[in-house]
């Protein structure tokens, strides 16, 4: 492949191997010498070496016809996913997805009978409240909040409800104990919510759940809009598929990083007088 940077830094061989990792696909998982060059854009003789650099590295192993990756090739992804946090690995989903909607989205956890924002991309529009990282609204009048209060037992909810909210606002709506009920099981069924103006005056959002690896809902993530500007239709009937696909996508990244498996290092012994309490262990991140 020709060379795509003038710099005297641009390590040729290194982008060389790349394009070779890069030319293997799943419906053509392994593939002879000559097809390797081709897809590659490179010279028999370069592909080969490349090859057997890899082969000798642990990314490529000769198989029947040519040859085929490893599954040493996960590594080049996974040093990406564990460098990250959880919202960190969210946020370029939510990028997308701002972009194909127009409208801002957010993350939100449970603290309490509130729901915190935890992640947020938005789009400049003047909206009846400001949110930013950290602001608290109360639950059950937010899309957000009820995702996360449909993944509890009815009663766990209610007790969860039973808690004063800390958030400073009076929301123009509050439901019985009985509308609460519906309202919740009826998310529960359909694996999405809407709340209209309850929150406060345009005020309009659809939110779904984001899962970790055990499949528990452990936040919600929503696409809000003005409602003189966003019909409920355009929420539900355009936004939500694709809010839909941006949860899955975010929930998948949560998963592998959940699941990668954790390397120990041995280091060598220090000496007794140097020994201190060794502190906890880094952790996935919440």
């Amino acid at each position: 492949m020709a060379r795509r940077d003038g710099s005297r830094d641009f390590i040729e061989a290194l982008a060389r191997g790349l394009d070779v990792i890069r030319v293997f696909r799943p419906h053509q998982p392994v593939m002879s010498l000559t097809a390797v060059a081709g897809a590659a854009g490179l010279p028999r003789p370069t592909a080969r070496r490349v090859l057997l650099t890899l082969e000798q590295l642990g990314y490529v192993r000769a198989a029947e016809r040519g040859f085929e990756l490893t599954p040493r090739v996960l590594e080049l992804g996974m040093s990406y996913v564990l460098s990250r946090n959880r919202w960190e690995l969210a946020r370029p989903h939510m990028e997308r997805l701002v972009a194909q909607t127009h409208e801002s989205s957010s993350i939100a956890q449970l603290d309490g009978s509130d729901i915190v924002y935890v992640a947020r991309v938005a789009v400049p529009k003047i909206v009846a409240l400001a949110v930013t990282i950290g602001t608290r609204f109360p639950a059950m009048q937010t899309s957000l909040g009820k995702v996360l209060l449909a993944a509890m037992p009815l009663a766990q909810a209610e007790q969860v409800l039973a808690e004063p909210s800390r958030s400073g606002i009076t929301p123009r709506v509050l439901p019985t104990a009985e509308e609460r009920a519906a309202t919740l099981r009826q998310i529960r069924a359909r694996g999405w919510a809407l709340t209209d103006e309850e929150l406060a005056a345009g005020i309009r959002s659809v939110a779904v759940p984001l899962r970790d690896g055990e499949g528990q809902v452990i936040a919600s993530l929503n696409v809000n809009a003005h409602a003189a500007e966003t019909p409920v239709e355009v929420l539900t009937g355009q936004h939500l598929p694709l809010l839909l696909q941006t949860a899955s996508a975010i929930s998948a990244d949560w998963a592998a990083c959940q699941s990668a498996p954790q390397v120990t290092v041995d280091l060598p012994a220090a000496p007794a007088a140097a020994l201190l309490p060794a502190p906890a262990a880094a952790g996935w991140v919440r």
